[in-house]
């Protein structure tokens, strides 16, 4: 309706200006923690422009027989982006947490004023096209609702160590719902969608996002769980700070992101000769092979295994990435890529958002099944009294797992810092050491963690049926 060009310009600046209110927040505490949510979703808003803008730019840029290369590399891009960001980010979040948003200012400066320089719209303008103010509503309310909920359903509420009695989730997820079922029905009967749903009616576009939605809720899975893995059990195991973990956790995943650069463009560019149902569906079988190999290795597993299975996970992620999306944009009309795209990025998004959630509910409910009994074992028999432990033990889960993740030794937090000093010095050294959070968590986490690769390894195939059945190429004529 109004350019992607002038949208995607758009969404660089709204992404700026959120970066540098996260970098200036002035609150403290609680107060501090709302604002960086709020400014949070501006720089979201910011992203959704970008994402669902960029691939239908590219597709208007490029001929049909160089789209798969272009895409392959615009993805490893994006994946090279969000790599160096987290180990960047690792060492930044060392000197002040605001520096991890004071980066993004500078770089994101410098896309705008290049975006704005020499980006110029080459597709087609609809210009008589209303905007669908209904099915927008709805859509985005009752995604956003319902993501809230879901949220809210993994933290504790009251003397339950989840969310999902909570009376505002129990709500939340039924509004969302039905705000959804209402958004469907809109954009069936509204003289111009939001959602062109009569899109899924090819067959190409049909499946190629079916098969997107499904990996991004087994990848996204993937990639949390294994940094849980790392932060919270091997790395302080291998001798490693707490604080140091972060970014080496990021270090340690290097070689998916290797494979995915490998294949990423170069699947794309065979895709443009040979079509993309073979790559994909093949991405998508690896992909489910790494989730099973993944479910072999022991806690303290050694490293020369998890780089082999990382390699195979990042090359079948190259093998889906760039060819599926090359095809969902060839499938669909030139007037409708813009639409498409957005559909694309939203369905991409969405699951993987359902992904954290999903995998973090698994983990929560096993740790609050087999953590207590560990926990209080453990402590009492490094001396710390009954009573404390029990109290210790009967917290939520969530605070231990998050004190892990953002890179603070869990114990010296549970812990109250007067009963920690009453101890004798060895089980001090013992409980605030490297190994004994590790080990106390190590039996329910991994139990939590097969689980996981289990659905997503099912996830997985299912992806690579759709994408088989996607056909043969298909390239779309205007309309």
């Amino acid at each position: 309706m109004f350019g992607r060009a002038r949208l995607y310009n758009l969404g660089f600046a709204i992404f700026t200006a959120g970066s540098i209110l996260l970098a200036l927040t002035p609150g403290q505490g609680e107060a501090g923690a709302i604002e960086l949510v709020v400014f949070r979703i501006l720089q979201g808003v910011g992203a959704g422009f970008l994402f669902s803008n960029s691939t239908a730019i590219l597709t208007d840029a490029f001929p049909p027989s160089q789209r798969g290369m272009a895409m392959g590399l615009n993805q490893i891009l994006g994946v090279g982006g969000t790599l160096v960001g987290l180990i960047v980010g690792g060492l930044l979040a060392d000197l002040h947490w605001r520096m991890v948003f004071l980066l993004s200012v500078p770089i994101g400066l410098a896309g705008t004023v290049w975006a704005y320089l020499k980006l110029r719209d080459t597709g087609m303008i609809m210009e008589q096209q209303k905007m669908d103010w209904l099915g927008n509503s709805t859509f985005a309310i009752g995604l956003t609702v319902l993501l809230l909920a879901l949220t809210y359903g993994i933290m504790p509420y009251g003397q339950a160590k989840m969310g999902w009695g909570n009376p505002l989730v129990i709500a939340g997820i039924i509004s969302g719902i039905a705000l959804l079922i209402a958004f469907v029905f809109i954009e069936m009967h509204v003289e111009m969608p939001m959602f062109h749903l009569d899109l899924f009616k090819i067959r190409a576009f049909a499946a190629g996002n079916l098969s997107l939605f499904l990996s991004s809720i087994a990848r996204g899975g993937l990639q949390f769980m294994l940094i849980i893995w790392l932060q919270g059990i091997w790395l302080p195991l291998h001798g490693y700070n707490f604080e140091q973990t972060p970014l080496w956790a990021g270090i340690y995943m290097l070689p998916m992101m290797l494979g995915f650069f490998i294949t990423g463009p170069t699947c794309g560019y065979l895709s443009d000769r040979y079509g993309a149902r073979g790559f994909a569906t093949v991405g998508m079988l690896l992909s489910a092979l790494s989730f099973i190999l993944l479910t072999f290795l022991p806690a303290d597993f050694n490293y020369l295994p998890f780089v082999v299975i990382l390699l195979l996970a990042g090359v079948g992620m190259g093998m889906f990435a760039a060819p599926n999306t090359t095809a969902i944009m060839n499938s669909v009309p030139p007037e409708h890529r813009g639409a498409s795209s957005g559909m694309r990025a939203t369905l991409q998004n969405t699951g993987m958002a359902l992904s954290m959630t999903l995998y973090f509910s698994i983990l929560i409910i096993g740790l609050a099944q087999h953590l207590p009994t560990a926990m209080y074992q453990g402590l009492v028999n490094a001396g710390v009294p009954a009573a404390a432990a029990g109290q210790v033990a009967n917290l939520p889960p969530t605070a231990a797992l998050f004190a892990a993740f953002l890179g603070y030794n869990p114990m010296a937090h549970l812990l109250p810092a007067a009963i920690i000093h009453q101890l004798p010095l060895a089980s001090q050294h013992l409980i605030l050491g490297k190994a004994f959070f590790p080990r106390l968590i190590a039996p329910a986490v991994m139990s939590s963690l097969r689980i996981a690769f289990y659905i997503s390894t099912v996830l997985s195939l299912i992806a690579a049926a759709a994408s088989f059945m996607r056909g043969k190429r298909t390239l779309a004529a205007p309309q």
